[in-house]
């Protein structure tokens, strides 16, 4: 039945996209070009419609028995009209995050899905009591806005979700967990049909209302799949969505080097500073798609690790991470402390020698 289930999804969605597409025109939402944008004509944007639809008629079909279903549903819903509406008129921020809060409320309040503890791996476990249920929603809301802001070229967003769904099912499938697999399979098989139509040169575009479902359904669903685990699964979910978590994280930085507000936009986003460098709008995509593979395997590697191996591939990742950052300017072209660094080693050993 599953498998029925993904073909229907995957076809729904080729279907429907078209459609959106002729919607998005006469509703007005759509993508005007202007300097911070890579496309020079007006395009429609609300296309994760298409995929939201597409994932509709796959959980009414499948129908999963699992108490979380009917939460994750009235999230989305929530998720989704955030989204329609900011594709038509552009909410302001703080809008679209009361929206954010309020959707991964109805999974935390409802659902009951939040991180209560997690094992140490020398034993007893740190309870988070209190904080439990904030630090679960600041999880979906930050990982819903970290796929928003990697939303900047044609089929990147679409592509980089695709792979951490990928990732995120093969992972449920080896943990035995049934619902996850589903899922996240029905989520993947409407935004691969989607993005026959958003791949390089795209033709819609998803808009907020597919970045931010997207966002919200892999953030829940990564929650699903590791809550209250060892430390070393509780870091799964974050290696898996490396690409995106670590382009939010360097803009925080570059922000705060420049002296800008957190929220300001900006050009200097991971495909951004690809295509500075000389790559073709294509060669930059299938770069990033690269890297969300490479973290992807990267997680599965990690779970399968013991507590040391585990430690040092950590730092050797995070150490990988600054080193590429800095070195394609990232968060800006003089900052370069940890390739200063080794200089600086280099030059005291050879002098030394």
């Amino acid at each position: 039945m599953i498998y029925i289930t993904l073909i229907l999804c995957f076809i729904s969605s080729i279907l429907l996209t078209p459609l959106v597409k002729k919607l998005a025109f006469k509703i007005g939402a759509t993508d005007k070009p202007n300097h911070r944008k890579v496309h020079q004509k007006i395009m429609p944007r609300l296309g994760g419609l298409a995929i939201y639809l597409s994932f509709i008629i796959g959980m009414l079909v499948l129908r999963p028995e699992d108490p979380n279903a009917l939460p994750i549903i009235v999230g989305s819903i929530i998720i989704i009209i955030t989204g329609i509406l900011d594709d038509m008129v552009e909410l302001s921020a703080k809008i679209k995050l009361i929206a954010q809060i309020a959707a991964a409320a109805v999974v935390v309040f409802w659902g009951g899905v939040h991180v209560q503890f997690i094992n140490l791996p020398f034993g007893g476990q740190i309870e988070f009591g209190y904080l439990s249920i904030p630090l679960t929603i600041i999880w979906i809301v930050g990982i819903t806005n970290a796929i928003n802001l990697i939303d900047g070229l044609d089929g990147l967003a679409a592509g980089v979700s695709s792979i951490a769904l990928i990732t995120i099912s093969g992972m449920a499938i080896i943990m035995g967990d049934g619902f996850v697999t589903a899922v996240a399979s029905i989520v993947l098989a409407s935004t691969l049909g989607f993005l026959i139509y958003n791949f390089h040169p795209a033709k819609i575009f998803m808009g907020d209302t597919g970045a931010l479902f997207l966002g919200y359904m892999i953030s829940v669903l990564s929650l699903l799949g590791f809550k209250n685990v060892t430390m070393i699964s509780f870091i799964v979910p974050v290696i898996i969505l490396g690409v995106p978590i670590s382009d939010t994280f360097f803009a925080i930085i570059r922000r705060i080097v420049n002296k800008k507000p957190l929220s300001a936009p900006d050009k200097s986003h991971l495909h951004h500073c690809l295509l500075r460098l000389g790559f073709t709008h294509r060669q930059t995509v299938l770069m990033i798609y690269a890297m969300a593979a490479f973290f992807g395997l990267a997680a599965i590697i990690f779970s399968q690790a013991k507590l040391l191996g585990g430690f040092f591939f950590i730092v050797i990742l995070l150490i990988m991470i600054e080193l590429f950052a800095e070195m394609i300017g990232l968060v800006g072209k003089n900052y370069r402390p940890l390739i200063k660094m080794m200089r600086t080693l280099l030059v005291t050993t050879e002098r030394n020698r």
